[in-house]
């Protein structure tokens, strides 16, 4: 018998996967639509795989396909492949087996852009700036960050050998690195802010995190005989929702509801309640959110919003809702779905987009005002869903001038740190490093050589403005103004690199600070000029303030 062709064994091996389910679900007449559907899918790509003019991948073509038809229905429901499993327990444990640094792309190679305290690689003596030029022997020209941490990565105890390039060091060298289970903290830092207000900074929820922000909310309390407390949720994504519970759980009574689903499959509804005696009910309490807060961030800023346990500080929440469940499938995957919404203690639900009814266009539109609905909080405060959890005290963003964000996207100060390094085996403490006048002229010296140049929000519009000039034939009218126009508004690096100098010398500073005492540092050192931080403390020291702001009352300004 000759031998099967590839794609008459493809041909076969689909049949066999795909008729099987079809004929089960046709039997149903409820069904009938899917079934129906499934069928034109399967001749669609038999004839695809058989007749294509090139050679095709069934496994990209139909991830792509899965991939296209889960992102019609919301951000968060997701097809997770096996490949792709290890990346998933990570994102709901802050757990991997790898060497423990973040990692960034310059040039043709990707250099170490932060170890992480005591991991294996601070350990074996690389630092910020190193760059990896081989991996086991392998060069790594031309590789992505993805390619490189993928090699960084596996089990621990197993070896990975590494060639370092460092600046100031003329010949590389090689390190073994034995790999750990590196733990990402999901609280980095926490301190207090003056003599009894205390701050803890929480990244994501993961597994542990309500163990860990407990752990320091007690050490705040009892050691450092904290009387307030800041928790910062800001840029905080969100994560494990029974995490948020808990954490919530830490400042509420026992019984209390905390947050409720609902979804289509009514025996998964579930409330969820404060299961544990808190530790603390009475404490002021200042949260502190931003556009990058979402998901369990907004479950408990919004929680405790809706409870008046806590001032709510900073800007409108991201608007994230909607929760998860993972379903397993076949061959070690799994599915991450949209499977309900979440309503906290008031009713309300803070989903801000409607992803079940697109526009026209197929692009998402927010919940229109007309049916945003007014709740109260416990206190008769007016709160609102469909948009976000809106602070009680609201702060504008801030924002970077268009130098300092050239600065950082161009690495130079990234690159000014590692020499600072290089040339000050030691430095202050993080709280109290500064980085005086003078090391600032070094820094302007340090970019007399160096490429780098940004276009102002100014320069922008005129040249759109010019644009449209043209093309509507006005230009040679005004052609001259345009000329006169375009000398005024040019930006001046020399000259922002004044203007902005208080905004660039604190960039560096941070940047130079995490060389020596590594993420924590560089967030200790950052919250001296905070302005959410500022606004804070205000309140927190202001117990009359604090008290009006939770009963409704006009806050003393």
């Amino acid at each position: 018998m000759k031998k099967l062709s590839k794609k008459i064994k493809l041909l076969i091996i689909s049949s066999l996967i795909i008729i099987t389910p079809i004929l089960f679900v046709s039997f149903n007449n409820d069904n009938f639509e899917i079934a129906k559907n499934l069928d034109i899918y399967y001749t669609l790509f038999r004839e695809l795989n058989l007749y294509y003019v090139d050679e095709i991948d069934p496994g990209e073509i139909i991830k792509n396909s899965i991939d296209e038809m889960l992102k019609s229905l919301d951000p968060y429901t997701v097809f997770i492949p096996e490949s792709k499993i290890e990346d998933f327990k990570f994102m709901t444990t802050g757990q991997y087996g790898g060497v423990g640094a973040m990692i960034r792309k310059s040039g043709d190679y990707v250099l170490i852009s932060e170890p992480y305290e005591n991991s294996p690689i601070h350990k074996a003596g690389i630092e910020a700036g190193d760059i990896i030029t081989k991996i086991e022997g392998k060069s790594t020209k031309g590789k992505s960050t993805k390619d490189i941490s993928e090699l960084l990565k596996g089990q621990p105890n197993t070896h990975v050998k590494l060639t370092i390039k460092r600046k100031g060091i003329d010949k590389s060298f090689n390190k073994s690195i034995t790999r750990e289970k590196i733990k990402i903290k999901s609280v980095p830092y926490y301190g207090m802010l003056n003599d009894s207000i205390g701050y803890v900074k929480l990244n994501v929820f993961t597994d542990k995190s309500s163990k860990d922000v407990k752990n320091a909310i007690l050490d705040l309390k009892e050691k450092q005989h904290a009387k307030a407390f800041v928790f910062d949720l800001r840029n905080n994504p969100g994560g494990l929702l029974h995490e948020a519970v808990k954490i919530c759980n830490l400042f509420v009574d026992k019984g209390q509801t905390i947050v409720t689903t609902k979804g289509k499959v009514k025996q998964w509804n579930k409330t969820y309640k404060a299961t544990n005696q808190p530790i603390d009910t009475k404490t002021p309490l200042a949260i502190i959110v931003n556009r990058g807060s979402a998901s369990a961030s907004e479950i408990v800023s919004g929680t405790m919003q809706d409870l008046d346990r806590a001032v709510i500080i900073g800007q409108r929440t991201y608007g994230k809702g909607l929760v998860q469940t993972t379903r397993s499938l076949s061959y070690n995957s799994k599915l991450k779905v949209t499977t309900a919404k979440y309503y906290i203690p008031s009713g309300r639900c803070i989903q801000a987009l409607d992803y079940s009814h697109r526009n026209e266009d197929g692009s998402v539109g927010k919940i229109p005002d007309t049916l945003i609905t007014k709740f109260s909080t416990n206190n008769g405060r007016d709160v609102y869903d469909g948009g976000g959890v809106l602070p009680d005290i609201k702060l504008e963003p801030e924002y970077f001038s268009k130098i300092a964000i050239s600065l950082v996207i161009k690495n130079l100060i990234f690159d000014f740190a590692t020499d600072y390094k290089i040339s000050h085996d030691s430095i202050a403490s993080a709280t109290n490093f500064t980085f005086t006048d003078d090391d600032y002229e070094a820094f302007k010296l340090f970019l007399g050589d160096k490429k780098f140049d940004y276009k102002t929000q100014c320069e922008k519009k005129l040249i759109e403005l010019e644009k449209i000039a043209k093309k509507e034939k006005y230009y040679n009218k005004v052609s001259k103004e345009f000329e006169v126009l375009h000398k005024d508004l040019a930006h001046d690096k020399n000259k922002d690199l004044i203007t902005f100098k208080d905004e660039i010398k604190e960039l560096i500073k941070e940047e130079i600070i995490s060389r020596y005492y590594f993420q924590k540092g560089r967030i200790s050192s950052s919250l001296s000029k905070d302005p959410d931080i500022k606004e804070a403390l205000e309140i927190l020291g202001n117990n009359k303030k604090y008290t009006n702001i939770l009963s409704g009352k006009v806050a003393e300004k």
